[in-house]
């Protein structure tokens, strides 16, 4: 059985994350899909909430599962058992820190492999920051994230 991670801060997840993990679904057995659990970033969403989110947007994904780890990708790869890690790309500069991540990943866990998955160009200029800045000036975010989770983005900033 092929198992996969595909690991982020999905703060909040956006319809580019979303394609990504409807694309990888379909080449493993299992993705598991994991919130990063990161001290040194400031989070709109809790942890909680972002899994929360994340099972609400892939709940027709049979299977995904979603969790959620701190530390290295490496160590939780090999504590749950993928031999894979999936990345999305949208442009050269996300390539550039995701093979040094890649080549970090290979020292610390030579048993985890890297696919990197191009983003569907509809999504080259999505990311959560983008989306957060736009949800915080009252701006529409209906081509940004999935339709579920607008109304917790726009409550977080009262609009």
């Amino acid at each position: 059985m092929r198992k996969a991670i595909y690991a982020g801060s999905f703060d909040p997840v956006t319809l580019g994350h979303l394609d990504i993990i409807e694309r990888a679904s379909k080449l493993f057995d299992t993705l598991v899909v994991a919130v990063l659990e990161n001290p040194n970033k400031t989070s709109l969403f809790t942890v909680e909430e972002r899994k929360e989110h994340l099972e609400l947007v892939t709940q027709h994904l049979h299977n995904v599962e979603v969790a959620s780890f701190r530390g290295l990708l490496a160590d939780f790869a090999v504590e749950i058992g993928a031999t894979v890690a999936v990345r999305g790309l949208r442009n050269a500069v996300d390539f550039a820190s995701e093979y040094q991540m890649y080549l970090i990943n290979r020292k610390l866990g030579k048993e985890i492999e890297t696919i990197f998955l191009a983003a569907d160009e509809e999504h080259l200029a999505l990311s959560s920051t983008n989306a957060k800045e736009v949800a915080v000036f009252g701006g529409n975010i209906e081509f940004m994230v999935p339709k579920e989770i607008q109304p917790f983005v726009i409550q977080k900033y009262g609009k």
